[in-house]
């Protein structure tokens, strides 16, 4: 097969001024600069920042360390680098939650997505006591069932000639193992 000349300098301008040439056409855009407004709206409107987090902060980190520390706001990073989560902690406790800086920024970002946060800085000083929902629990127990009057008579009289503070409380714990072996005798189980 025969090569074909080239054509020479005249007739290539006379051939590219007869044809039209196609345009290039424009890349897309990237997504992320599209949604780059509605998330932003997103984040307004549903929270990424602090505030969102104080109300399930004994929930994301665990009731030992919200008890001395408050979740202040979030400093959101340049581009696309995560923020820093500023802390209000008591300050002994800093060191505390210092240590535990990794499980806190991982735990976070759990909850608030991923690379939220990437530092947490601490400012030592008074914390706010956890919400009523996220108090633990008391430990105050219910009062004892009523035990057979035979019983607590036998009772009384075991400790009648101890002194009052100690007859008081083996009374009470006298009390305690009477009910617990009625409730085991009754548990057709044990």
């Amino acid at each position: 097969m025969r090569r074909r000349p080239l054509p020479s300098e005249e007739e290539t301008l006379r051939i590219l001024s007869e044809r039209r040439t196609k345009r290039t056409l424009r890349p897309p855009p990237l997504a992320s600069q599209k949604l780059q407004k509605f998330i932003r709206e997103l984040d307004q409107k549903f929270g990424r920042d602090a505030n969102s987090l104080e109300p399930r902060w004994a929930e994301i980190v665990g009731e030992r360390i919200a008890r001395v520390s408050n979740p202040m706001r979030i400093i959101k990073g340049k581009g696309n680098a995560g923020g820093v989560l500023e802390l209000k902690v008591v300050g002994p406790a800093a060191l505390l939650v210092q240590h535990q800086q990794e499980e806190i920024i991982n735990q976070v970002n759990l909850y608030l997505g991923s690379k939220t946060v990437e530092k947490i800085r601490i400012q030592q000083g008074p914390v706010k006591a956890l919400t009523s929902a996220a108090k633990p629990k008391s430990r105050t127990r219910p009062p004892l069932p009523p035990i057979p009057p035979a019983a607590e008579a036998e009772l009384e009289q075991s400790v009648a000639h101890l002194p009052e503070h100690l007859r008081k409380a083996l009374t009470k714990l006298g009390k305690a193992a009477i009910v617990r072996s009625q409730e085991e005798a009754d548990d057709p189980y044990r």
